[in-house]
């Protein structure tokens, strides 16, 4: 059992704030990889939270390989900003609720073909970042806007 599922056995659906990281993996055609949520059933960045004692880097490359079979390595995060307060409060499916307080990363050199690799995605895929993503997470529209990766 994870951190936050460990957590969330003690405190129900309550607010909480989630640290953790956002993946930006953009591709030579200049497209970035999103991942079909199982949680909320639409597309939205990788990443996800940090476990008790992990550093920001050590979850990026972590949650890149968990969530879409991709390799990296740490000195190849680009920092891009941190994301944190009211802004970044989300209440899932479920019932629960978060303010996230995320490290953005950009990663450009990956090793690998990217594929679903946990339950956490349906499925991962590239995205144009020039046209409109049918079905993006809200979530992850605040963190491409606030990013400069996504006007539309």
């Amino acid at each position: 059992m994870g951190y936050i599922n460990e957590l969330r056995s003690k405190v129900g659906t309550r607010p909480i704030i989630l640290t953790g990281v956002a993946l930006l993996v953009i591709n030579e055609a200049g497209e970035i990889l999103l991942q079909r949520r199982t949680d909320t059933g639409d597309w939205g960045t990788l990443g996800g939270s940090l476990e008790l004692g992990e550093s920001f880097e050590e979850a990026a490359v972590r949650e890149l390989y968990e969530e879409a079979g991709l390799k990296t390595e740490i000195e190849n995060l680009e920092h891009v900003t941190i994301l944190s307060g009211r802004g970044m409060y989300f209440k899932y499916p479920n019932g629960d609720e978060v303010f996230n307080a995320l490290v953005v990363y950009k990663i450009t050199k990956t090793e690998g073909i990217p594929h679903v690799n946990d339950d956490e995605g349906f499925e991962v895929k590239y995205f144009p970042l020039n046209e409109i993503i049918d079905d993006l997470n809200p979530m992850a529209k605040i963190i491409l806007k606030r990013c400069g990766y996504y006007d539309l």
